[in-house]
């Protein structure tokens, strides 16, 4: 499972988080995210009322070949449920080995979130790499050097806090990845964004593909 994480952050270091938004705007920041080279995904299923959003990314995801991820998977349940509704990953908060062996019965690469040694530790013994470091702000670029130190395996994911101003010294740290939500919100980060991408660009956004397409309410809560 952990070769998903490998491929997919091997084609650039962002992944777009969506929450809390419907599934009009869901899609139209999926769409933004995909323009701008972004091509992990992750809309988190932290309430019931966000499923219609998961599946709304889910099918426009398959219009354009690209996969979406749940994230805020805390339960069984919700392993199964998002499987059914066809989330290529998923991602949590925390390290929860029923979690992480739900997943795995189903093929479903699990990115778990890790704040200390001993749950880098634990993510290793269930044979996990690939590691959100959550919440990264708060943890700081310090914490991934530090762990990298004795675990140099870990394939760590800073998320939490993450823009395109501080993700730079989180990568310079040592992680393969990072998180970004509202940051894609804002247009004088889209360009910053971009030159993370591999090459230093991605498609500009003023000529992005999805600029002919409806775009959803502006009204909608900010991550």
């Amino acid at each position: 499972m952990t070769d998903y994480f490998e491929k997919a952050f091997a084609a650039g270091p962002v992944m777009g988080i969506f929450r809390g938004y419907d599934p009009e705007r869901t899609v139209a920041a999926c769409h933004r995210a995909w323009d701008l080279g972004i091509d992990l995904v992750e809309v988190p299923v932290h309430v019931p009322s966000a499923l219609p959003s998961l599946r709304a990314a889910i099918a426009a995801g398959r219009e354009r070949g690209r996969s979406v991820g749940a994230g805020t998977v805390t339960t069984v349940e919700q392993v199964e449920e998002v499987a059914r509704e066809g989330a290529a990953f998923t991602v949590a908060p925390g390290l929860l080995p029923e979690v992480v062996e739900a997943c795995a019965e189903r093929d479903l690469p699990h990115l778990p979130g890790v704040a200390t040694a001993t749950e880098v530790s634990r993510a290793r013994a269930l044979g996990l790499t690939w590691l959100k470091a959550f919440p990264a702000a708060q943890l700081g670029p310090g914490w991934i050097t530090a762990q990298l130190g004795p675990f140099p395996w870990a394939r760590f994911v800073a998320t939490g806090g993450l823009d395109a101003h501080n993700a730079p010294a989180f990568l310079a740290a040592g992680c393969h990845g990072f998180a970004v939500g509202s940051a894609l919100d804002d247009p004088e980060q889209l360009p910053l964004l971009a030159q993370l991408m591999p090459g230093g660009h991605g498609r500009s956004p003023s000529r992005s593909p999805s600029a002919d397409r409806p775009t959803s309410r502006s009204a909608g809560q900010r991550q």
